[in-house]
Parts: C-alpha cells; sequence; structure tokens
C-alpha cells in the first residue's frame, strides 16, 4: 500500500517536472519567433516607406512637369490671342479708312447725279423749244409727225416683205417639185419588190376523182360539215382531180385547205372528225400568223410591238387589197417610208413602223362601221403606240388631219406601192366605170350641175345651183346620195360625198 502511494507521488512528481521543463521550452522559443517577426515587419515597414517616397518624388516631378506644360501652353495662347487682336485692330484701322473713301466718293457722286439732273433738264427745256420751233416750222404737232414716219415706214417695210416672200416664193415653186420628184424616184428605185396577186379561190388538188365522193358524204352530210365549220364554199364539179375552195376570206380559204390536206392523208372523214381536225387547223394558223408576224418586225428592224399588234400583221399574209398581198403590200409601204424619211432628213425607224401599222385596220375582226385608217388609229392607241406614229395611220387617207411630216411620208408611199403597175388587180375600165357610175348617179338629182370623182372614188364632190337648192335640201342630198351609193354600188372602203352650194356675183367692166 506504501509502495503504491509512493509511485503515485514519483509520478505525479515526475508529471510537474516534465510540464515545468516543456514551458519553459516553448516559452523560449515563442519569444524567439516573435522577436525574428517583429524585425521582419520592421524591415518591410522600412522598404514600404522608401517606395511611398520614391513614388511620391515621381509624381510631384510628374506634376511639376504637366504644370510646366501647361503654362507653356497657356503662354502661346495669350501670344495667339495677342497677334489677332493686333489683325484685328489693322483690319478695322483699314476698315474705317474704306468707309471714309466711300463716304467721299458717294458725296462726289451725289454732286455728279446733282449736276446730271441740272444738265438734263437744261437738256429738255432746249428739247421742247427746238421741239416747238420745227412744229411751228412744219405745221404738224410730234404725234402727227410720229404717225406720218410710222406709216411711211411700215409701208416700205411691207413692200420689201411682200417682194422677198414673193422672190422666195417663186424660187421654192422652182425647186420643190424637182426635189420631190427627185426623192420619190430614188425611193421607188431603191425598192423592189414583186407583184403578188391574191384570188377569191383555192384550188385543192387531189390524187383521184374517188376522194370527190368521201369527201361530199352520204347524203352530203361531209360537205355541209365542213363549210359549217371553215365558213368557206367547196364547189366539187366535173373539173378532174381538183376541188375549188370559194370565199373571200383567206385566212378561212387557208383553213379550210389545210383541212382537206389532213382529211384526205388521214381517210377517216366524218362530221366528227371533221370539226376536230378544223380546230386543230384553226389553232396552227394562229400559231403561224404570230410567227409570221414576229419575222416580219425582225426583218423590218421594228421593235416593241405589242403581242396583239404582232399578231395582226401575221393575219396580213392572209389579206389582200384589189388582189395584192396586203402582208407584201405593208412590208413595201415600210421600206420606201424608211428610205424616204432618210432622204428627208427624219427618223426612218419611225417611218417603217408607221408604214408596217398603216393598214392594221384592215384585218380587226370588228364590225365596226369606221374607215380602216381610223380603226387602224383606235387600235394603234389602244396598244400604247405613239401620238405620231398613230396620227400617220389615221391620217394617210385625209380622214383626220395630218400633225406631223410623217403622216405624208405614208400617204405618199402607200400610193406608191399601191399604184405600181401589176401590184393590184383591178382593170383600168372597171376602175373608170366606177368612177363614171359615180359621178352619173349624182348628176340624176335635179339642181346638180356638176359631179366630179375624186381621190379614185373614195370622195365624190356634187355642184349645185344656189338659186335651185337651198343648204337644208343639200344636206339633204348629201344624205340621199351616201344612202344610195351604199345601196346600189361596189367600192372599197367609203366615198365622202361633199354637196357644193355657192353663189356667185359676176359683172364686166366695158
Amino acid at each position: 500500500m506504501n509502495s503504491i502511494v509512493i509511485t503515485i507521488i514519483i509520478a505525479v512528481v515526475t508529471f510537474l517536472l516534465g510540464g515545468g521543463i516543456c514551458y519553459a521550452f516553448f516559452k523560449n522559443a515563442s519569444n524567439g519567433i516573435l522577436r525574428k517577426a517583429e524585425e521582419e515587419a520592421e524591415v518591410i515597414k522600412k522598404n514600404k516607406i522608401i517606395e511611398a517616397k520614391e513614388k511620391f518624388i515621381a509624381l510631384k516631378a510628374e506634376h511639376e512637369n504637366r504644370v510646366q506644360q501647361s503654362a507653356q501652353k497657356a503662354h502661346e495662347r495669350d501670344q495667339r490671342l495677342q497677334q489677332r487682336e493686333q489683325q484685328l485692330s489693322q483690319k478695322q484701322s483699314e476698315l474705317q479708312r474704306a468707309q471714309s473713301e466711300v463716304q467721299q466718293r458717294s458725296k462726289q457722286l451725289d454732286q455728279l447725279q446733282q449736276s446730271l439732273d441740272f444738265k438734263q433738264k437744261e437738256t429738255d427745256k432746249l428739247h421742247r423749244q427746238a421741239q416747238l420751233q420745227l412744229e411751228n416750222i412744219s405745221g404738224l404737232s410730234a404725234e402727227e409727225a410720229k404717225k406720218q414716219l410710222i406709216e411711211t415706214m411700215r409701208d416700205e417695210a411691207e413692200t420689201n416683205a411682200m417682194s422677198y416672200i414673193n422672190e422666195r416664193m417663186a424660187d421654192a415653186r422652182m425647186t420643190a417639185n424637182k426635189e420631190a420628184k427627185k426623192i420619190i424616184v430614188q425611193t421607188i428605185q431603191r425598192i423592189s419588190t414583186e407583184a403578188a396577186i391574191e384570188n377569191a379561190v383555192t384550188v385543192f388538188h387531189i390524187d383521184n376523182d374517188e376522194v370527190k365522193g368521201r369527201i361530199i358524204g352520204r347524203e352530203g352530210r361531209n360537205i355541209r360539215a365542213l363549210e359549217a365549220a371553215t365558213g368557206v364554199e367547196i364547189v366539187v364539179d366535173d373539173t378532174p382531180e381538183a376541188i375549188v375552195l370559194s370565199g373571200f376570206d383567206p385566212v378561212r380559204r387557208e383553213i379550210a385547205r389545210l383541212s382537206l390536206h389532213q382529211l384526205v392523208a388521214d381517210g377517216r372523214i366524218h362530221p366528227a372528225r371533221i370539226e376536230e381536225v378544223v380546230a386543230k387547223v384553226e389553232k396552227q394558223v394562229e400559231e403561224e400568223m404570230i410567227e409570221t408576224g414576229k419575222r416580219t418586225t425582225i426583218d423590218l428592224g421594228v421593235h416593241g410591238l405589242h403581242p396583239e399588234l404582232i399578231k395582226l400583221v401575221g393575219r396580213m399574209k392572209y389579206r389582200s387589197s384589189y388582189g395584192q398581198n396586203l402582208l407584201q403590200h405593208a412590208r413595201e409601204t415600210a421600206n420606201l417610208c424608211a428610205v424616204m424619211a432618210s432622204e428627208l432628213g427624219l427618223n426612218p425607224k419611225k417611218a417603217r413602223r408607221a408604214g408596217l401599222l398603216h393598214d392594221i385596220g384592215k384585218v380587226v375582226d370588228d364590225e365596226e362601221e369606221l374607215p380602216h385608217a381610223i380603226l387602224g388609229m383606235k387600235i394603234c392607241e389602244k396598244y400604247g403606240e405613239k401620238p405620231d406614229i398613230c396620227n400617220a395611220v389615221g391620217s394617210h387617207h385625209d380622214e383626220i388631219e395630218m400633225e406631223t411630216l410623217l403622216a405624208p411620208i405614208v400617204q405618199a408611199c402607200d400610193a406608191i406601192s399601191g399604184a405600181r403597175p401589176g401590184a393590184r388587180r383591178e382593170i383600168a375600165e372597171q376602175y373608170v366605170k366606177r368612177l363614171n357610175d359615180l359621178e352619173n348617179l349624182a348628176l340624176s338629182y335635179q339642181g346638180v350641175i356638176k359631179t366630179y370623182a375624186l381621190s379614185a372614188g373614195r370622195e365624190l364632190r356634187v355642184i349645185v345651183g344656189a338659186d335651185k337648192m337651198t343648204d337644208k335640201e343639200a344636206e339633204l342630198l348629201s344624205f340621199d346620195l351616201a344612202k344610195r351609193i351604199q345601196d346600189e354600188m361596189t367600192y372599197p372602203g367609203q366615198v365622202k360625198i361633199t354637196v357644193i352650194r355657192e353663189t356667185r356675183a359676176v359683172n364686166f367692166a366695158k
């Protein structure tokens, strides 16, 4: 028991001694670390102070440089301001000198104006005195003398002007006809085209006469269906290996010819097949007309035409005027117009365009009771042609007034193309007979003195006696003549009837 107590006491004493020793050791070590940390902190502090002093010195030097530069700039601005002030003071002094000079010159001008006004008054006074003396000497006032002088000078000027005008007119008459004939002859010589004559019938050739029976069909059903579909009269007679297609519309005749060709080649000929083939051929002919119109415009160099106008140009291929193919006539007229316009210094492209379109009214399907020239003009206006082109188309038969130089060129070239020998089929005797019939028809009325058929039978002038007919009766006569010509005569285009009633007073000096 005692030994355990002693052992415990010894252990406690040993523990206490070891703790004291450890405490003393650690205390000494911590004091050393603290001293070292304090020394390092003192060094860092000194270094920071030195860096701060260096930064302060650098900032101070930079600030002094900036202050010095600002001072230098301010000094330079002060110098520039002083120079500008000196310049402004110089300019102000110069301006003051100029103002003083202007004032002096203004005073001098005022003095000169006063002297001029005084001299003008003196001059006016002398002029009035001289005028009064002249009036007293001549016995005329100034206004009367002025009027006499003006009248004398006017009469002299009118006399000189009339003589000059007469001389110019005489020279113009001498040269105008010669130059006009020269241009027309040169134009005709430079254009040479074939004369194409169109007929009112087409002959369809067949291999043997057995085909005729198949075309006629049972009880004539096939031929009736074909005539109804094409609008053409089909004549099947004893002519060997030929069938005659008769009709005034060349388009319908061409459709009938092509339809017959396809039907005969196919061998199936019956009413249903006829209607099918005719409808197909109509589309083919329409496409061919469009292609012909395009080819024509490309050949002539006419660009920018409306598609409907191109189609109408293609339709001209199947139209004729007095037997002359209308497309050939239009192409020839277009070329003539271009040549003549070039000779006269005008635009040949516009002239060619107007020449191509001048008869476009003849191929329009509209049944309007208008001359083909007016109808063509309306068509051109509808599809955006320019006013000078439209006027040339509408006035080439004098239905409207010509407004540009293009119009008489188109009229002259149209006449040249149609008047060539062989161009149109009409016989001279028939032509003269129609003119005589027109004149005799008008002469059959009472009160008619003379009649004249003009413009190839397109105009009829009737002269009546003033003592035999009143103005109202003259109007009725023109209306009645127009109605009888429509009902009793055959003529191209339209006929203009002009009834002239005039009173003449005639005396003789003996």
